[in-house]
């Protein structure tokens, strides 16, 4: 958004060719944080270690969590894609895990969408829990309000974390949260 009221403002301010070369100039920062999401390494034994604390498939998701996974890279021209999370806020379970290993990259945009999914649900009543995010998105959500929003003990560096995270919340829930969390999911 920035590059392009830069871009506008040169436009009527400057000279049209400035404009334009100040506007690939932005495109380019954007393709460079884009590529610095790219990584390139060797698959070793540690690394096969490592990712089996993230692998779903030998993980029991419990009745009272949801798992959703964002892939890819999640910026402003693919966050209305989170609306999946809460298009059916009443069927939720008490505790919302988003998966984000393999979400690339993250914008400001992608930042806000994350913030207002994460209100909606405590606004419902429901906890949300973050796990596995990469360097830049994790860098960006730290620098972010998001941690005091879902508490900073809500973003886990693995699903296995989160898995425990949430049956940690759902303990603390009343008898009565607990058997509606239940009657919700049927």
């Amino acid at each position: 958004m920035s590059v392009w009221l830069v871009t506008f403002a040169l436009t009527v301010f400057a000279d049209l060719t400035v404009a334009v070369q100040r506007h690939d100039s932005g495109g380019m920062l954007f393709i460079s944080r884009v590529a610095a999401t790219t990584t390139v390494s060797q698959v070793t034994d540690d690394y096969i270690e490592d990712g089996r604390v993230h692998i779903l498939q030998d993980k029991d998701i419990p009745y009272y969590a949801t798992i959703f996974r964002i892939h890819g890279p999640f910026l402003f021209g693919a966050t209305d894609k989170i609306s999946v999370v809460t298009e059916n806020i009443h069927k939720l379970p008490p505790v919302v895990v988003l998966r984000l290993r393999n979400m690339t990259a993250l914008d400001a945009t992608g930042l806000f969408a994350l913030e207002e999914v994460a209100q909606t649900l405590h606004a419902s009543g429901r906890a949300l829990i973050l796990c596995g995010a990469r360097e830049q998105p994790l860098e960006l959500i730290q620098q972010s309000e998001l941690p005091q929003l879902i508490g900073p003990e809500n973003i886990c560096d693995n699903v296995q974390e989160a898995i425990q995270r949430a049956e940690e919340i759902f303990e603390k829930l009343t008898p009565a949260a607990r058997r509606c969390s239940v009657t919700s999911n049927d």
